[in-house]
């Protein structure tokens, strides 16, 4: 299995990279699933420019950082449709000053991904779109594992009960 660890980037603490690594290790280690890490597999498009440099692009050479966005979002979005299994979506308040994450759950929705939302917000402030395109929305990453540890107990029995078959 493959998750796509969807969240803000562009206006997240470290590019969001915290979570992501967090979960990445745990999915590994106790479902041996892989991940599509968005921060990992774009660098070499942003290679030879820290983050800084590569943000000032957007008003210093903005044809030049829309090619590379644009690259970006058909890598994220191909991994969403054709890469991935499930989603995790990180969503908290930088999420509002982007739009890749809104798309990568519609896209997910639109693909029959299964969505699973880890919120910090309050759901009031959560867009009715987003939130009915998940499948289930956490207020923590502890409750998220316990729910992933469930279907994939529950996965793994239906495939030994197909084995005895």
């Amino acid at each position: 299995m493959i998750a796509y660890l969807s969240g803000p980037i562009e206006n997240a603490h470290n590019d969001g990279a915290d979570w992501r690594n967090d979960i990445t290790h745990w999915l590994d280690r106790e479902l041996d699933h892989q991940v599509f890490n968005p921060v990992a597999e774009t660098k070499s498009l942003t290679k030879g420019l820290n983050t800084g440099d590569f943000r000032l692009m957007k008003t210093t050479d903005p044809e030049q950082y829309k090619k590379i966005i644009r690259k970006i979002i058909q890598i994220d979005l191909d991994a969403v449709v054709k890469g991935s299994d499930y989603l995790i979506v990180n969503w908290d308040e930088s999420v509002f000053k982007g739009g890749g994450t809104h798309g990568e759950i519609t896209m997910a929705y639109w693909f029959n991904k299964p969505i699973y939302m880890v919120n910090a917000l309050p759901i009031e402030d959560v867009s009715s779109w987003v939130f009915s395109c998940t499948d289930y929305v956490f207020s923590n990453f502890e409750d998220l594992k316990k729910k992933l540890k469930e279907i994939s107990e529950i996965i793994a029995s239906d495939a030994s009960l197909g084995e005895q078959m």
